[in-house]
């Protein structure tokens, strides 16, 4: 018969009452486990199993916390999980000594340990630790979730991301890979010349993209400043002075919605490079995205869900007008005027707004029937001009900038352009933001002057690209949200 909620509660907090009389008694006898402050370990779990065979019969130290125990009289098992994973621990009292083993018997799943021995393997196969010293290194006090059952309720796997990683393997090792994505891009940009910096998160002016920024106030000034919302403009400073290639790789705040693919605060990584143009981003990107791929994940093909993503073949590349033509059958080619588009827009049901021009409307139609298909690694290009404020022109079509959009899975991946280096231009389209804004466009950009002075100085023509890393990492992982990639999302407070 089921206990009501009421009589689980009671049960927990007897079991949470034990743990604490547990601890107390260790520290009225003078073995307070929250007094020890170093353990020396020589080796983690998986590096015994694979190195068996030249540690059979030596001694080793191993720590992690205790999953599973069972005492058989005179001799027991244990469980004890690290960094690397698990390995089991043979624990008898004529090894380990009569009081030790009395203590050990005591301990609880979730408890710290330090176990020293030698290397063997059980009658039943499994490589173990015979343990001749068991330390305490920290006492568990709350009660791990049922093992069987493990951590699911997606929200507090997220609010209590350390139990998750506790319980979860795959999650741990999804942030591992991370961890690696992130030092293998590195490697990658290192390789090529790039020099990693850092631009500041508190701005005056927070442009670069079109979003809502978070605002605070810096009382030492007595000035409104805003956080980030893209690191392009100081980058762009930088080549300005100089710095050739170079990126930066750090956290960016946009005031907008919570889904699978959108967190407030994101990792984001920006670079530029002078002295090339979109066209050499695109071949920076295939290249990326490729070796890194292959060095986190061992292959060129991602599997996502039910879909194969093959990285190995030349990317696709096509402009968004022949795009939208392809899936839509609008040939935008054939539409000159701003009505006629409206007309479209009205007889494909594509809802604009009165402030959208024509371009605005053709990448209505491509979020409406293009963006669904590009499934495998695609490069969409040659955007409207209206939708791309800091972005050369083309010089044979000037309503069409010098930008792409890397699309895989039908999710935007990145953004590049041949960068706008003409302080005239650069200010015109400033001056067309400003008027977004007195529209009620709340996410375009101010006029950022200095940066307008830094391209009168002289800005050499640049390719400049920025990739979304948690999309990145959610692809390489076959994570189906941000917040699975994300070790501490943003959540709604519970006290509200």
């Amino acid at each position: 018969m089921a206990q009501n909620n009421n009589g689980q509660e009671q049960d927990i907090n007897q079991l949470l009452k034990v743990r604490r009389e547990k601890l107390q008694d260790l520290q009225e006898n003078g073995k307070d486990p929250f007094q020890i402050t170093k353990y020396d370990v020589t080796h983690h779990s998986q590096e015994i199993k694979d190195n068996y065979d030249e540690l059979e019969g030596k001694t080793v130290s191993v720590a992690g916390r205790m999953m599973f125990k069972r005492v058989m009289g005179k001799a027991s098992f244990c469980n004890v999980q690290d960094l690397q994973g698990n390995i089991q621990a043979y624990v008898a009292r004529d090894n380990i000594g009569e009081d030790s083993y009395k203590d050990f018997k005591k301990y609880d799943v979730g408890d710290i340990l330090g176990i020293k021995g030698e290397v063997f393997t059980t009658k039943t196969g499994e490589k173990s630790i015979h343990a001749t010293e068991v330390t305490l290194l920290s006492k568990s006090l709350q009660i791990l979730p049922e093992k069987f059952h493990g951590l699911t309720d997606t929200d507090v796997r997220y609010r209590q991301r350390y139990v998750d990683l506790i319980m979860n393997a795959d999650v741990k090792d999804t942030f591992v890979k991370r961890s690696k994505i992130l030092s293998t891009i590195r490697r990658f940009l290192d390789g090529q010349g790039f020099m990693e910096v850092e631009t500041p998160m508190l701005v005056s002016n927070a442009g670069g993209a079109a979003a809502r920024p978070f605002e605070t106030h810096f009382n030492a000034l007595d000035e409104d400043l805003k956080l980030r919302i893209s690191l392009e403009l100081y980058l762009k400073r930088l080549i300005v002075g100089g710095m050739e290639r170079v990126y930066e790789i750090g956290r960016v705040f946009r005031n907008e919605g919570l889904d699978t693919r959108h967190n407030p605060e994101f990792t984001l990584m920006e670079l530029y490079q002078a002295y090339t143009d979109y066209h050499g981003m695109m071949d920076l990107t295939e290249n990326l995205y490729r070796y890194v791929a292959k060095e986190v994940t061992g292959s060129e093909i991602l599997t996502y869900g039910d879909k194969e993503l093959d990285l190995s073949k030349p990317f696709e590349r096509i402009t968004m007008v022949d795009a939208v033509k392809k899936y839509s059958g609008v040939d935008f080619n054939e539409i000159h005027t701003l009505e006629e588009a409206r007309a479209i827009a009205k007889e494909k049901h594509v809802e604009f707004e009165e402030r959208h021009k024509k371009g605005d409307i053709l990448n209505l139609f491509f979020e409406e029937f293009v963006e669904e298909h590009l499934i495998q690694p695609t490069f969409v290009m040659d955007h409207p001009i209206e939708i791309s404020p800091l972005t050369k022109k083309k010089p044979e079509n000037p309503d069409y900038v010098e930008r792409f959009e890397f699309f895989m899975n039908g999710w935007e991946m990145a953004n590049a352009y041949s960068e706008l280096n003409d302080p005239i231009d650069q200010r015109e389209r400033f001056k067309a933001q400003e008027e977004l804004l007195a529209a009620g466009d709340d996410e375009a950009n101010h006029t950022d002057e200095d940066f307008l002075n830094a391209l009168s100085i002289g800005m050499p023509p640049t390719g400049g690209i920025g990739f979304g890393i948690d999309r990145m990492v959610m692809m390489m992982t076959n994570s189906p949200a941000i917040r699975d990639v994300l070790l501490f999302p943003t959540m709604k407070s519970l006290d509200k």
